[in-house]
């Protein structure tokens, strides 16, 4: 069984995407996002996903997506935003290189900009961003085992010391 060198975990404007493609650059490792993977098998986005399946059924998706890229994938994961909601997934995740990338409001706010394709952002975008920061933030502090804060840096900035902090506890 391959095991991923890191999972990114943390909410959406975080940068998990971003920062996994610079991670497996460096590392030469392919990189891995279970909204993709969802996507792929649904064959359609996850916005729509939501509107005509609904939130449940999308998370029930998305779990089993977590599962099998845990026990498939040797690169690099990101996960979406929500998926460390279900217990199975929080479970799943123990035993890996689980990296919260951290981010505060303002930061989150300006990287979702207006939450186009965002089905949990329809509405008022910064009161909805705040109340997922403020429900998931726990939770994502507990599956990790490395936090790395995002706010005010790069992207690259941000990989670099992912890269480091990952290549340090190796």
């Amino acid at each position: 069984m391959s095991k991923p060198r890191v999972v990114l975990v943390g909410p959406m404007g975080a940068g998990k995407s971003t920062v996994a493609r610079r991670l497996g650059a460096h590392w030469g490792l392919p990189v891995r996002d279970t909204d993709q993977d969802i996507e792929a098998t649904a064959g359609k986005p996850v916005s729509e996903i939501f509107v005509d399946e609904g939130e449940e059924h999308f998370r029930a998706l998305e779990v089993e997506a977590v599962r099998a890229a845990l026990e498939g994938h040797d690169g690099v994961l990101a996960l979406g935003g929500g998926a460390v909601l279900a217990e199975a997934t929080q479970q799943a995740l123990e035993g890996h290189t689980v990296v919260y990338l951290e981010v505060g409001l303002a930061d989150a706010v300006k990287r979702v900009g207006l939450g186009h394709g965002r089905p949990l952002l329809l509405g008022n975008v910064r009161a909805r961003v705040m109340k997922l920061l403020e429900e998931r933030a726990p939770i994502y502090d507990a599956v990790a085992t490395i936090t790395v804060d995002t706010n005010g840096r790069t992207p690259d900035d941000v990989a670099a010391e992912v890269i480091r902090r990952v290549e340090e506890t190796a």
